[in-house]
């Protein structure tokens, strides 16, 4: 009994490290910024990343801005810039790499990670067990099905008079 006791005692802080944290919700923050299709700045966190979904990357140089990287950002900016919305964490609110990551909720209750999903702007991306990761999968389905946005529409054709440099031009 004795020896039970002992392995029970050594045994309960190692268990506890390994059990993820309950689910948080932030009172309602300001978005002062959208960086690009699924990342924020909001007050007081700075940047955070929408937790599940990955949209396509903007880059600094016009010739490597993936497909449908600047409207994904300009639809983040339409539903959430300088508006006030609420932060939910999935367990850890931030990444081993140090990014803070959420589910972001606009003020009347819009899940805006699931909405660019189903708009073909973001696509579900997540690890398994995500609490959400169910929703972000369907809202994906639906794109994909009716063919919006990446999953079937054709990408913003650039402004005229943009033309990207040549490789043999360099």
């Amino acid at each position: 009994m004795q020896f039970l006791r002992v392995a029970v005692t050594l045994l309960f802080p190692l268990l506890q490290l390994h059990t993820v944290p309950p689910a948080w919700r932030s009172e309602a923050v300001v978005v002062r910024a959208v960086v690009d299709g699924d990342t924020i700045t909001v007050a007081p966190f700075g940047r955070v990343n929408l937790l599940g979904i990955e949209a396509p990357h903007l880059s600094t140089r016009a010739s490597d801005i993936a497909p449908f990287a600047v409207e994904a950002r300009e639809r983040l900016s339409s539903l959430v810039l300088n508006r006030w919305v609420r932060l939910e964490t999935d367990g850890q609110p931030i990444t081993k790499a140090g990014r803070r990551i959420a589910y972001v909720f606009t003020e009347d209750g819009q899940f805006v990670n699931a909405t660019l999903v189903r708009e073909g702007l973001a696509r579900a991306s997540s690890r398994s067990g995500a609490r959400r990761l169910d929703e972000l999968e369907r809202a994906q389905r639906d794109a994909q099905i009716a063919r919006r946005g990446m999953w079937g529409g054709a990408p913003r054709i650039p402004d005229a008079g943009y033309t990207p440099p040549s490789k043999r031009s360099r």
